[in-house]
């Protein structure tokens, strides 16, 4: 390659800056810990699939053999695993039962550390879901390739039923924890509206988790939960008689845009930033809310510079925008493409664009910003 000198005007040879050996052997490490992590997500998945963490939980310290058995799987192929989970801490190695150090012998427990996360679903610890949705957001690598050239998205509803199941086991516990411990007081006068009864629309509710847990701690106000995607209506409608609450919940397939009625409080659980169009879908809300009625939109934690984003849940959060949200919201006009780390000076700037006089961070989590609209 060659260049001009500015002084000189005359050509040069330009020379490419020397490799540091001690920071590409960083990078290296570096690498190797990722692609390692990164075998682990579905080799765990498979785990919680085959029930190995349960039984494991629930009888070690065990060998391999002693865990296919109580499993009815193959010895081989479960020694091979835990030895894969052991390396990464998801399973602890508890030594050999007869002295000898192979892994054939070799004997394995979890700490209850690792059975909450990984065995107890109404933990705010439980990761099992994070497993199956991030697995199955990864089998869209092909079309993504192409979605690169041609900008196109892909929908929602185009991916892979992993991906319906395992958000809702992953996002459930965070809601279970914090909906009407931490974000819904965090709207002033929500709660006693709610207690006294109110109307509520649960805007992309999917399998219906958080609509349930707000009917089940609110059994005087009434819920609409409204979802573009059928079959994750079926489930909620299913979910909903199972949990009891059934009578006071109406799930139905619907667009954001759908959204008509007057509510008291219209709620976005973690899908705002998935739509193509999230300031029509805040301007339907507006339009939907009674008189000092509150939209609560919470959305995954996100930052207003790159500098706050380069952490490790940034880094997670960013890749599950590049292979679930930005494709999802560039799926259809006006393809907006919020994606998941729009920040909170974006997030509230879209809602007065939708109209909004209020637009504010109400309450933050480790993992979530709450914001609240009115008016």
């Amino acid at each position: 390659m060659t260049t001009t000198n500015p002084a000189s005007g005359t050509a040069g040879t330009a020379q490419a800056p020397a490799v540091d050996p001690e920071r590409l052997e960083q990078l290296l490490h570096h690498v190797v810990a990722d692609v390692g992590a990164a075998m682990t997500v579905p080799l765990a998945l498979l785990g919680d699939r085959l029930g190995l963490f349960d039984a494991l939980a629930r009888g070690g310290p065990m060998t391999a053999r002693q865990l296919a058995e109580d499993t009815g799987l193959v010895e081989r192929y479960v020694r091979e695993w835990l030895l894969a989970m052991a390396t990464t801490d998801y399973v602890t190695y508890d030594g050999s039962a007869d002295g000898r150090t192979d892994n054939a012998h070799a004997r394995y427990r979890m700490t209850p550390e690792q059975a909450e996360a990984f065995t107890n679903p109404d933990s705010p610890a439980y990761l099992a879901g994070a497993f199956q949705n991030l697995t199955a957001a990864t089998r869209i690598l092909d079309r993504l390739t192409e979605a690169f050239r041609t900008g196109e998205g892909v929908g929602w509803h185009e991916h892979h039923d992993d991906l319906f199941l395992g958000t809702e086991r992953f996002f459930r516990p965070s809601y279970l924890a914090n909906i009407t411990s931490t974000w819904l007081p965090a709207l002033p006068g929500m709660v006693d509206r709610l207690t006294a009864g109110a109307r509520v629309a649960d805007v992309g509710c999917g399998l219906g988790a958080s609509t349930i847990i707000m009917a089940d701690a609110y059994p005087n106000s009434t819920f609409v939960g409204i979802d573009y995607h059928a079959p994750s209506i079926v489930l909620a409608q299913h979910r909903a008689a199972e949990a009891g609450v059934a009578d006071r919940i109406t799930f139905r397939t619907a667009g954001a845009a759908d959204l008509d009625g007057d509510y008291d409080l219209i709620t976005f659980f973690d899908c705002l930033h998935d739509m193509p169009d999230p300031v029509g879908a805040l301007r339907a809300a507006r339009s939907a809310l009674a008189e000092g009625g509150s939209v609560m939109l919470v959305e995954p934690m996100s930052w207003d510079s790159v500098e706050e984003a380069l952490n490790p849940l940034g880094r997670l959060l960013a890749g599950a925008s590049m292979f679930v949200c930005l494709p999802s919201g560039l799926s259809a006009e006006p393809a907006y493409g919020m994606g998941n780390q729009a920040g909170p000076s974006r997030t509230c700037e879209l809602g007065r664009e939708a109209g909004f006089t209020v637009a504010r961070e109400a309450v933050a989590t480790d993992f979530n910003r709450v914001y609240e609209l009115k008016g």
